[in-house]
């Protein structure tokens, strides 16, 4: 195998389908137009299917059956069913909190009321995650004023948006959710796995940025963010060139020094 060959193993594919939000990412071997269409229909066909009570009762005995915990699933007398979603976070921007609450005098809280109001910005760690315990009339938009509620985020719940992660056929799919969908339906129609399915909380990307909506230190923030990633790519690409040199100068000294 050459190492084109072997690159292109490892190359990946994506390929965005704008009718339904979803997202497919290929490997190389990966048949891409024969599987394209069959498997993202058939997940989006997974999520909007209706089950019958009696399917739900099944389906419930199923799921609790498969996890390892209590986060069990509970069917309720009127059709509707209870029970914990896991969401990651994959931030990249970071998020705000209130202010910190302090013991000031009435004049001083009069001065602080006539500047700026000050927000606590910071990263979640990558490997954030959070269960929700939720219905299964529960819509997503709900699922993400939860979340936010969860770490007390005073965002606008409009940047950010819920996504499911599928595997399928050496295949990874990555679709929008919209608002309207209940992600507990899909946890139960997907079963418990993870790799089947999982839901990851992120920015809300819609093409163009409005600026407008972040706040001055959110701002400063993104600044700094550049900044640092700018030094970093900098950084790497000394690094780079300083292993090149030396590589380079041990070789001439090989070819230099009679043998």
């Amino acid at each position: 195998m050459t190492r084109d060959s072997a690159a292109a193993s490892d190359m990946f594919i994506s390929q965005e389908d704008t009718s339904s939000g979803l997202e497919v990412y290929f490997t190389a071997h990966t048949s891409f137009f024969q599987k394209v269409r069959r498997s993202s229909d058939e997940l989006i066909d997974s999520g909007k299917q209706e089950l019958t009570p009696s399917e739900i009762q099944h389906k419930i005995k199923e799921y609790n059956a498969q996890i390892n915990s209590n986060l069990y699933m509970v069917a309720n007398k009127d059709g509707s069913y209870t029970g914990f979603i896991k969401v990651h976070f994959q931030l990249v921007r970071p998020i705000s909190l209130p202010p910190a609450e302090n013991s000031c005098s009435t004049q001083e809280e009069d001065q602080q009321g006539r500047r700026m109001k000050r927000r606590t910005s910071f990263y979640l760690p990558k490997d954030t995650a959070k269960h929700l315990h939720i219905s299964s009339q529960t819509r997503v938009r709900e699922v993400i004023e939860a979340l936010l509620n969860k770490f007390t985020v005073v965002d606008n719940p409009a940047k950010f948006a819920l996504f499911e992660r599928s595997e399928r056929h050496s295949q990874v799919y990555m679709r929008k959710l919209p608002n309207d969908e209940r992600p507990l339906h899909l946890r139960l129609c997907a079963g418990p796995s993870e790799k089947v399915l999982t839901l990851i909380l992120k920015e809300n990307e819609t093409g163009e940025v409005n600026w407008d909506a972040f706040s001055l230190p959110e701002l400063c923030n993104f600044l700094r963010i550049l900044k640092r990633e700018e030094e970093e790519h900098v950084r790497q690409i000394e690094r780079r060139y300083a292993r090149t040199r030396e590589t380079t100068k041990q070789a001439m000294e090989r070819i230099t020094t009679p043998g």
